[in-house]
């Protein structure tokens, strides 16, 4: 399970060293691929993406095809280096706004994210725990 927060420092490269536990845990190589709904980067394993992917396959195909050239044409397979960094491709750090030479590595159960650490923080600092409760309650959690 991808679990934690981290916040890795970037360098000139756009190297940030992904942290141990994820590592192990997505396998190598593991894919970026730029979040549909928030500025983010996801981050999975190759199962995970296939899983992920899957639901795809049931679709009419001109529409598939679409979907699958619009995730893909941006998605990365990464391997970490010997140290444990990987590298960014620029193109999602653009589109996750990371600048100032830090990001967040958060783990989310079956995937992990990166993030800007502001927009990160920012988000987190608007969060409503209240309706966080009130779903898990709704799901008997």
């Amino acid at each position: 399970m991808l679990c934690g927060k981290y916040v890795q420092n970037m360098d000139s490269k756009n190297r940030i060293l992904m942290p141990v536990k994820l590592r192990e845990e997505l396998g190598e190589p593991f894919v970026l691929a730029r979040d549909i709904r928030e500025k983010c980067i996801k981050v999975y394993s190759l199962a995970g993406w296939q899983s992920y992917i899957a639901p795809l396959e049931k679709l009419e195909r001109k529409t598939a095809e679409k979907i699958m050239r619009s995730l893909y044409s941006t998605m990365a397979q990464i391997r970490p280096d010997n140290q444990g960094r990987i590298t960014l491709p620029q193109e999602l750090v653009d589109f996750a706004g990371i600048t100032g030479g830090s990001a967040m590595v958060v783990g989310c159960g079956t995937y992990a994210e990166i993030w800007s650490e502001s927009v990160y923080n920012a988000m987190t600092a608007e969060e409503d725990l209240s309706e966080i409760l009130r779903v898990l309650e709704e799901q008997g959690l």
